[in-house]
């Protein structure tokens, strides 16, 4: 499941196999933290692909440019909209923090 599927579901995002994990909440979805950590491990992955493709142009060994260069630039909007993502997070971290009850 990658990035952008994970986040439009929202909550509505379920483990594959149908057997509910100890990450899951009472409405059948994972939480936040589990989808997030999936998340991060796949931007990872995006990114080391990038780092192999990048030293694969370098070393002039790449069989395919366009797919080197698809995915160097996949890791990169991978890589940007998760950093968004931790930026909206904070402020609403900040937001909160600052409600007066």
């Amino acid at each position: 499941m990658d990035f952008l599927s994970a986040i439009s579901q929202g909550s509505e995002v379920k483990n594959q196999s149908g057997i509910k994990s100890k990450n899951e909440t009472a409405g059948g979805g994972e939480d936040f933290f589990a989808v997030l950590k999936d998340t991060i491990n796949e931007v990872n992955k995006e990114q080391e692909n990038a780092e192999v493709a990048a030293a694969s142009i370098a070393t002039g060994s790449v069989k395919d440019l366009h797919q080197a260069a698809i995915a160097i630039d996949k890791a990169e909007i991978n890589m940007k909209l998760m950093l968004e993502v931790r930026n909206k997070a904070l402020n609403a971290y900040k937001d909160i923090l600052r409600t007066q009850v």
